[in-house]
């Protein structure tokens, strides 16, 4: 079947379907919504047999659904109507949730239903609901729909609904009453409004926007003294904000008092304000509860000792100073007597890179430049990653519970095994960031998996990458069932039993002789002043791609067309 994807963006939930219906054998176009001409012109071009819309923020045009059968993919039950339908889900509190995929009519989200799958609800953002539960549930409707289609089926003949329709979640119902709002409403109300449009509010007399917001235990702010909405402490760059009953974590916001609002690590934003707060540094080993980026524990006997460092860095960006916590982090666990490390990643993102916020953020910095955080993010991504590499003395595995892109995706195959859950989609390529060269010894890691020539397709397709796709073509070694939260018990049983194996020792004498014998062909330091020369082009260079490439994605700005690599239908057009 020839299927048009029609998305606002290409986010994560439009590249899981497109990977899942291509594994099918459908014929697949992109394009994004950007106009009703743009729109029309693309059918016309691809003559789909079906249009389906995973994220869209505007009506498709009369014509278009008119001509050709257009499914919707709608974060909601059936009846459930708008625009913010998860935002309410979380606020509320709802215990069970869903996604219906129903057929364009013309009115939003009121068509005849094809498909709907539901799933219950968690404590968690609206991100992390979105990229797991509602992902699930969309790719296991939008295969129902269209198997009915495809068989000749009607829509389902569901009883009468109630008109669900539930407009934007307007800022009032967001807003936090610090001196009332407990501290589960604080985290519902932050959670709901995660990633757009924030809460929006005031800290340390700042207008702000909250994000990424985590429970604080009673230990976190214990004599600390303050009144509910003030800071306490500083964590990972994160503030402690007491509450009525208690305090929370606040990861993220985005100043208002500014001409340029962007998305910061809260004690970054508020700098000058929160320099004098103490930092609660939590050890790396610690209670379940004790909210913190890094943690660290180990399973199994003496002598085939487990160790899983994890990390959870918000939206998977790194940092420069993230990174460097996360190599200081590697360099203690590294001296614990264990037999294998795992890596473990966000469940949303195993990590995506260099943090484009912070760096946008160094353009508006005395003394400072894109050009030169760039620089510093992408060595201390290096670091990370050469200090993996160079860990022979146990074995490594890379769990990847959530999705990785760029040089996260590289930073996983520093790892001598790469494991990822079914669901997970890589980005292992830079180009779609202004032509980015790209690190993290990609140029070492990539053919050593994939050959020469399969490393450079793999870095010109710029299409994502499915992990069952990943791992039949060896980019990764094995690609595993089950949502993130059990991904990790899955793992660690496989990883104690390699630990306990009776050839292990071998397996180690490998891994130090390829090492050894790779180093002498051509040392890794090599590998990154090649990879480091093109990146540094790539930022203080003539060419500003890069950075425009980056300010668009900081700052959302809409596209103003499809990319080639997406729009099939108009490369085919152009030769």
């Amino acid at each position: 079947m020839r299927i048009l994807l029609l998305c606002h963006s290409f986010n994560s939930l439009s590249q899981r379907l497109y990977a899942e219906l291509a594994a099918l054998g459908h014929t697949l176009s992109v394009e994004l919504d950007i106009a009703d001409s743009v729109t029309e012109e693309a059918v016309a071009l691809f003559r789909p047999d079906l249009l389906i819309a995973p994220f869209l923020k505007r009506r498709i045009p009369d014509s278009v659904w008119r001509a050709l059968p257009c499914f919707i993919v709608h974060p909601g039950p059936p009846g459930d109507r708008g625009p913010a339908a998860l935002d309410w889900a979380i606020l509320e509190g709802r215990a069970e949730w869903g996604v219906t995929v129903l057929q364009a009519d013309g009115d939003f989200d009121a068509g005849p239903v094809w498909a709907h799958a539901g799933f219950p609800m968690r404590a968690a953002s609206k991100g992390a609901l979105y990229r797991a539960e509602v992902t699930e549930a969309a790719v296991a409707a939008t295969l129902q729909a269209l198997a009915r289609h495809a068989a000749g089926e009607p829509p389902l003949t569901l009883p009468p609904q109630a008109d669900g329709w539930r407009g934007v979640l307007p800022q009032a119902r967001r807003a936090i009453d610090w001196a009332r709002d407990d501290s589960a409403t604080v985290l519902a109300k932050v959670r709901a409004s995660d990633g757009q449009p924030g809460v929006v509010s005031r800290l340390c007399g700042v207008e702000v926007r909250l994000y990424d917001a985590h429970p604080a235990t009673a230990a976190a702010w214990a004599g600390l003294n303050g009144a509910p909405g003030e800071p306490l402490a500083r964590r990972d760059d994160a503030l402690l904000c007491r509450t009525v009953d208690g305090a929370v974590w606040l990861g993220r916001i985005a100043r208002l008092d500014r001409t340029v609002s962007i998305k910061l690590p809260a004690a970054l934003a508020l700098a000058d304000e929160t320099a004098a707060l103490p930092e609660r540094v939590a050890p790396l080993t610690r209670a379940d509860d004790e909210w913190a980026e890094l943690r660290y524990a180990e399973h199994g006997a003496p002598g085939a000792r487990v160790g899983v460092l994890s990390f959870d860095f918000c939206n998977g960006a790194m940092s420069t100073a993230q990174c460097a916590r996360l190599r200081d982090a590697l360099v203690e666990v590294k001296r614990r007597d264990t037999q294998l490390l795992i890596l473990v990643g966000g469940a949303g993102f195993f990590s995506n890179g260099i943090d484009l916020n912070t760096i946008e953020h160094a353009t508006h910095r005395d003394g400072d430049s894109a050009a030169d955080a760039s620089w510093r993010n992408i060595n201390a991504m290096n670091d990370v990653a050469l200090e993996i590499l160079t860990t022979t003395d146990r074995l490594t595995v890379s769990l990847l519970r959530g999705n990785a892109g760029a040089g996260g995706a590289f930073l996983a195959l520093a790892a001598d095994q790469v494991w990822a859950g079914r669901g997970v989609m890589l980005n292992p390529h830079y180009k779609n960031m202004g032509n980015l060269y790209g690190s993290e010894y990609w140029t070492y890691l990539a053919p050593k998996r994939l050959g020469t020539d399969g490393a450079r397709a793999l870095m010109q397709r710029r299409l994502p990458l499915s992990a069952p796709e990943a791992a039949r073509i060896g980019f990764i070694d094995r690609c595993i069932d089950g949502p993130p939260a059990v991904l990790l018990d899955a793992a660690l049983q496989e990883a104690c039993a390699m630990a306990a194996s009776y050839n292990l020792c071998d397996a180690l004498a490998r891994k130090q002789r390829t090492r050894a014998a790779d180093e002498a062909a051509r040392p890794l330091a090599d590998y990154r002043q090649e990879e480091l020369a093109r990146m540094h082009r790539n930022f203080y260079g003539f060419d500003p791609s890069y950075h425009v490439a980056r300010h668009h994605f900081v700052h959302r700005l809409p596209h103003a067309w499809t990319p080639r690599h997406l729009a099939m239908h108009r490369e085919v057009a152009a030769r």
